[in-house]
């Protein structure tokens, strides 16, 4: 199945695709479909703007921020829909700033594990100004081309 490409980061919701983990150990950002090149991370320098599209180098003048993040351990069906990933799913969190491996398997980073079929939302209470980046969120997993489902919820 295909992902389509939604570059809606006003919201108030964003489909950012199913991200799927090729390789086990290796985490895949979040905004991998959305943002391949990190244009609009907040550690990219700004470069002169030659338009708005996230996709072609015309950064924001700030990067997309959420209320919540909605992680479902799912990945796409063989023919359509969606179905269980094999094994589990790892929320973690990784950065320049991060020492170690930042996968699977340093405990240091894990925001969250997830079962197969299982939903998680990363959330602030409503109405306050706790947001997150999504770019400092990754996904990894125990069994290659498994994936997770992901929606930015913004405020």
């Amino acid at each position: 199945m295909a992902n389509s490409v939604m570059l809606d980061w006003q919201g108030p919701d964003w489909p950012l695709g199913n991200i799927v983990v090729v390789t086990p150990g290796t985490p895949v950002r979040i905004t991998s479909l959305v943002d391949p090149n990190n244009y609009n991370a907040p550690e990219t320098a700004l470069q002169p703007s030659t338009g708005s599209n996230i996709q072609t180098g015309g950064q924001q003048e700030y990067t997309a921020l959420a209320q919540q993040i909605m992680f479902q351990a799912v990945k796409a069906g063989a023919s359509h829909g969606l179905q269980d990933n094999a094994g589990n799913i790892y929320i973690v969190r990784y950065g320049s700033r991060t020492v170690g491996s930042g996968n699977r398997d340093d405990l240091g980073v894990i925001v969250c594990a997830l079962k197969p079929g299982q939903t998680f939302f990363l959330a602030s209470a409503p109405r306050n100004r706790d947001t997150f980046s999504p770019y400092r969120y990754y996904i990894d997993a125990d069994n290659s081309n498994d994936g997770c489902q992901v929606t930015l919820i913004i405020q």
